[in-house]
Parts: C-alpha cells; structure tokens; sequence
C-alpha cells in the first residue's frame, strides 16, 4: 500500500531551541531537549522517549515564556539514539519563536 504524505501547511526553519517535554503516559518526568526545526504551529523536537502518534504532551520554551500542548505527529527512531519526534501545538501561548503569518487582507472596492 503506498502512504501519501500530507503536505505541510507552512515550511519548517531549521533552529536549535531548549525545550522541555512532559506527559508521557509510561515514563513520567520532565525531559530537557531540543528542538530541530520549528514553524509558527509546530517543532521537531529530539527525545529519549517514544510517543505514540495522536499522544498529548506539553512543551515549553528555556527560559521560559511559551508553553503549548501538542499532538505527536509522529514518532520516528534515530540511528544513533533517541527519537525525532513532530508535535502540532494545540493550545500555544505567545511567545513562540516563530509567530503564525497574519492573513492577508482582502483587497476591497476602490
């Protein structure tokens, strides 16, 4: 069966942030990380853990200033070790590296 992946609503920009990670439902604790790439909804984020696709978790920024829940998108084992995991921000507070693009607006009558 060939898998046709999903085209990304917005492009990733590579950049290494601190992070920490909690939640996980098997291994309970905070881990401290960091992230790949990120996007104004979204990051790649390094873990020692596994996630389960559709798990929720929460992520915040050091130093602080921005913490998110968000989905695991995927969960993918690395050669060397850990994980690289995509997370989707579901409840984002400001602060975020990358803020979300304004929509444009619309040219009206002149």
């Amino acid at each position: 069966m060939k898998v046709t992946a999903t085209p990304r609503r917005e492009s990733r920009v590579p950049m290494a942030i601190a992070v920490q990670l909690g939640g996980h439902t098997d291994m309970p604790g905070i881990e401290t990380t960091f992230t790949e790439n990120v996007s104004s909804q979204g990051a790649r984020v390094h873990s020692v853990r596994p996630w389960r696709k559709n798990e929720r978790l929460w992520l915040a920024s050091l130093p602080g200033g921005f913490r998110s829940q968000a989905r695991v998108a995927y969960c993918e084992r690395q050669r060397g070790s850990g994980f690289a995991v995509g997370l989707e921000f579901l409840e984002a507070t400001s602060g975020w590296v990358i803020e979300p693009a304004s929509a444009p607006e619309e040219a009206g009558p002149r």
